[in-house]
């Protein structure tokens, strides 16, 4: 995946819609689609990673001609480059690095991309999975592993990240998670 230092998203109500907005954002600007497609709830997903300024220009461009059909949407500036693997679903673990289990559930899949990249700024976490929206009834999951102190941390400024958007489900910190817990990421 190429290196991106910016990721942005919109959520829509409508999947007709989403296709358009799609189109209409791959237009404006020299972005990656990192994920576009149906979500649950009949609800459309675009992720886009690129610069900030392409970034910026593609999710404006899609804010315009969505209208009432935007459900969450979010410019992340600087993302941590941590979010990406994550969410691409291509972070492996070895035994080493397993520590405090730390769980982020959203109410949007958009939501936990702006949780993913404060919980990695605030600490030194290991983000391994960004699920976003799909068998998860449109809503959001970041897990996280670190030390239990930082696992803490970071859950704590990503909790309060998706509250300030009245969007979070729930916020979890296991400090000795059996390995189990882990066992399809090693």
């Amino acid at each position: 995946m190429p290196t991106h230092n910016a990721i942005g998203a919109i959520e829509l109500s409508s999947v007709g819609v989403g296709y358009r907005i799609e189109d209409e954002m791959l237009k404006a600007a020299s972005v990656e689609l990192l994920i576009a497609r149906t979500i649950c709830s009949g609800k459309y997903l675009i992720v886009l990673g690129g610069s900030v300024s392409d970034v910026e220009a593609a999710i404006h461009a899609g804010q315009a001609a969505a209208g009432e059909a935007i459900i969450d949407h979010l410019i992340c500036p600087n993302v941590h480059p941590s979010v990406f693997p994550a969410l691409g679903q291509s972070v492996s673990l070895s035994a080493d690095q397993l520590g405090a289990l730390g769980v982020i559930e959203t109410f949007s899949g958009v939501s936990v991309l702006a949780a993913a990249d404060v919980a990695s700024k605030t600490a030194r976490v290991t983000l391994f999975r960004i699920h976003v929206a799909m068998a998860l009834g449109g809503k959001g999951l970041c897990l996280m592993t670190g030390s239990v102190a930082d696992v803490r941390a970071a859950v704590q400024a990503a909790a309060a990240e998706v509250r300030s958007r009245g969007l979070l489900v729930s916020e979890v910190v296991i400090p000795r998670p059996s390995s189990e817990l882990f066992a399809e990421y090693l």
